[in-house]
């Protein structure tokens, strides 16, 4: 629980500062919001959820590595970015119907991403990484994601890249 409580909030702020923000113009709530969920949403669910992933898949080869990881992906994953775009809306005092449509707005394009990625990942440190040392690649790895995750929160999505890519017009040749 205390790596999360430092690498969600270090998420927030990296995320701040790519965005352009001098340390000043932080926003030290929004990395408030990002410990309390990380400490206490992210992490025991995280255990939970790698214990019981343990329990059921005790093998590590390959097989049962990426059984877990796309299991992961259709369980776990859902439910978490879900609590996220949810809870932390909640937590900025913004009430359920904006976090119902943080969800349904957000969730689609963060799920795309997530399972192009994680499954990978989670191959490798189910294959690789020795079974002590799994929440931390998997923490390390939590890093990185938190801030693209800390992106998709504070962006309008309507207004980046992404959105606009995917929702321009293909131009034909004349």
């Amino acid at each position: 629980m205390i790596s999360y409580s430092v690498i969600w909030p270090a998420g927030s702020l990296v995320q701040q500062r790519i965005e352009g923000r001098s340390f000043g113009d932080l926003d030290f709530p929004r990395v408030a919001r990002f410990c309390v969920w990380g400490c206490l949403f992210v992490a025991p669910t995280l255990t939970v959820w790698m214990t019981i992933a343990r329990a059921i898949w005790p093998q590590n080869n390959l097989r049962s590595a990426i059984t877990k990881a796309l299991v992961e992906q259709v369980t776990y994953t859902p439910f978490a970015m879900t609590s996220f775009y949810f809870g932390m809306t909640l937590l900025e005092m913004k009430g359920v119907e904006a976090a119902k449509k943080e969800v349904v707005d957000k969730v689609p394009p963060t799920y795309k991403v997530a399972v192009l990625i994680w499954p990978i990942l989670q191959t490798f440190n189910y294959t690789t990484i020795k079974e002590k040392n799994r929440i931390v690649f998997v923490s390390f790895c939590s890093f990185v994601w938190t801030t693209f995750l800390a992106y998709m929160k504070h962006t309008d999505l309507e207004k980046s890249v992404l959105y606009k890519v995917k929702n321009e017009p293909v131009q034909t040749p004349k």
